[in-house]
């Protein structure tokens, strides 16, 4: 097909390849946004997996019993779950940034707080509270970070007193409320005991 001269009009094949090609174009787009979408969907489901199993994690160490044992098979599916998970996003070319220790960028990253530390540089991620994501070289969606400031480290924790389970000690690092059972909430004031009575 030849170019037709500057200042002709285009012949009617030449606008009907043009309208062909600005609807596979508008496709392609529809595509990949659906496509980025359905991924970003995915995003919230990957921290809920890596949650709970780090929960069930923490059940299972300070269970005794059967609770342990089931905590243990909720985390060992629950981590598998989330293994596949990162399988098939690694597949889409979706990969987490792992931005700690290096330096944060606005596009990729948001600042929540900052957190003194002896030895980290200034500036740098010291943990990211939310897991930012990549696709391809692209950002899928921002992480959100704790950068380190000059200063000496937080106080070490006090260690959990007899009977609280390492759980919720793990829980108040994660900034989540801590939960109280009912029994640990009646300890301060006791109820008399009542003689006990035979079962019939």
């Amino acid at each position: 097909m030849t170019t037709p001269p500057p200042g002709t009009d285009d012949t009617p094949e030449l606008k009907k390849l043009r309208l062909r090609v600005e609807a596979l174009a508008r496709k392609r787009d529809d595509a990949e946004a659906r496509l980025t979408g359905l991924l970003a969907a995915l995003l919230p489901l990957d921290d809920l997996l890596a949650d709970t199993a780090l929960r069930a994690e923490q059940l299972g160490r300070s269970g005794a019993g059967r609770t342990g044992v089931l905590a243990a098979a909720v985390h060992e599916q629950t981590d598998a779950a989330h293994q596949m998970l990162r399988a098939e996003l690694a597949r889409c070319q979706v990969r987490p940034m792992d931005l700690v220790g290096k330096t944060a960028d606005p596009v990729e990253a948001q600042v929540l707080t900052v957190e003194p530390h002896p030895t980290a540089p200034e500036g740098t991620v010291l943990r990211e509270t939310v897991t930012g994501f990549r696709l391809g070289t692209d950002c899928l969606r921002r992480a959100d970070v704790v950068l380190a400031v000059p200063g000496p480290g937080p106080a070490a924790e006090p260690d959990a007193p007899a009977g609280q389970p390492d759980g919720e000690t793990a829980r108040e690092r994660r900034n989540q409320p801590r939960r109280i059972s009912r029994a640990r909430r009646r300890q301060p004031l006791p109820l008399p005991s009542k003689p006990s009575k035979r079962r019939r």
